[in-house]
């Protein structure tokens, strides 16, 4: 058994650094580099926290070249991190008081990098894979190569979490100044490189742009409400094709309820259920009948529970009668009450629940579906039990609670 009450100390006899006992990237960069000296780096991913981590280092060197060993940031600069191997705005599970310091941070990277930095990028995708740092203090080359990206976990910057890379410091003279040869061949070479310096500084420039309010809301709007806008492109498709807005009960909806049930019904589509909580006086019942065409223009079955005082609130949807103001859609879905779901006998509304297929319905719609909530107490009832396993097998359908 290990002794863990004394700390593991450090190993250096070695060249290599990975980030934890062998000492890591961050470190060598603050030992080796001074006032004036040259920098070049090779690095998929680029981050403002790393910077920001060896400010004090890094902008008392002279010149930096920056080289991203993937091009695909250069079309894809949005702060939202989607890309795979981009300028990479924040390292991930920062604490939140660095997170915090963001606009500060963006705003004297980018004049670090205006004052001494010039940044080029590979322009082929997966062609080079290496990762190295040269240093070059008054003709003096030290250098390290090896995984480690400039992130603040890639460079052991972290207060924990760091990951765990491997790294090797170039202790030959002659291989230091192979590498920058190497690194030079690359930098100067016009077809397999270009110059991203600007593009990477108005990137930083819109992180600590002062934003007004609006822009903000319509920003927090589309953010909230992207993947229903996306999905509702696929909806109104289907919308079309099945001819449901040439329905009398689509015809009767306002905008907000059609919204309502494009919404509803894109969300059944995607997660297999959704629920309508409008308010009170909204039309829930509308907007349900317009999901419900849908689901019957697709020639799927739709059962709606209800409460038993509710049961004409939806029959008359069904009737052949004056009452019914949507007689031309000729509505076909089954409706039975909660209680029925603890019955394995006698009718309801017509139907044999001796004989029902619960697992035949497609759509399940459930009015008042609070009441349908578990009760702990009365689990064990045989009743009950029985209404646990009828919803378990309605549940592989798909479901609107309203």
């Amino acid at each position: 058994m290990s002794d863990t009450s004394n700390p593991v100390e450090p190993l250096f006899d070695s060249g290599i650094r990975d980030n934890h006992r062998r000492g890591t990237v961050g470190d060598f960069l603050q030992q080796q580099a001074s006032a004036g000296s040259e920098l070049s780096i090779v690095s998929a991913y680029f981050t403002i926290y790393a910077y920001k981590a060896l400010q004090s280092t890094l902008d008392s060197i002279g010149h930096l070249n920056f080289l991203f060993g993937e091009p695909t940031f250069v079309s894809r600069l949005d702060p939202d991190k989607n890309q795979t191997k981009a300028f990479t705005l924040l390292d991930s599970q920062l604490h939140l008081s660095n997170r915090l310091q963001q606009k500060l941070a963006a705003r004297q990277c980018a004049d670090w990098i205006r004052d001494k930095v010039e940044i080029r990028t590979i322009r082929q995708t997966n062609l080079l894979h290496g990762k190295m740092y040269h240093i070059d203090r008054d003709g003096v080359d030290n250098a390290i190569l090896g995984s480690s990206n400039f992130t603040v976990r890639g460079l052991g910057l972290g207060a924990d979490g760091n990951n765990i890379e491997l790294n090797l410091v170039v202790d030959g003279n002659r291989d230091r100044r192979e590498l920058k040869q190497w690194f030079l061949e690359l930098w100067n070479d016009p077809q397999l490189v270009k110059d991203v310096k600007e593009d990477v500084i108005l990137f930083l420039e819109r992180l600590y742009a002062n934003q007004s309010p609006q822009f903000v809301y319509y920003l927090t709007l589309f953010k909230l409400f992207r993947d229903y806008l996306d999905g509702n492109l696929d909806v109104d498709e289907s919308l079309n094709r099945l001819a449901l807005p040439d329905t009398d009960i689509w015809k009767s909806l306002f905008s907000f309820q059609k919204d309502g049930a494009k919404a509803a019904i894109n969300k059944i589509l995607q997660y297999n259920g959704c629920i309508l909580a409008d308010s009170v006086g909204l039309g829930k019942t509308y907007t349900a009948l317009a999901v419900i065409k849908y689901f019957e223009l697709r020639n799927e079955r739709v059962l709606v529970l209800c409460p038993k005082k509710l049961r004409r609130n939806w029959t008359v949807y069904q009737a052949n009668s004056r009452l019914n103001p949507f007689t031309d859609d000729r509505f076909r879905f089954d409706v039975l009450h909660h209680t029925d779901m603890s019955r394995d006998r006698g009718e309801s509304n017509g139907i044999d629940l001796a004989d029902i297929n619960w697992g035949a319905y497609d759509l399940v719609v459930i009015d008042e579906s609070h009441n349908s909530r578990n009760n702990a107490q009365a689990v064990q009832r045989p009743g009950r039990l029985r209404h646990n396993r009828q919803y378990g097998t309605l549940s592989e359908g798909s479901n609107l609670s309203c």
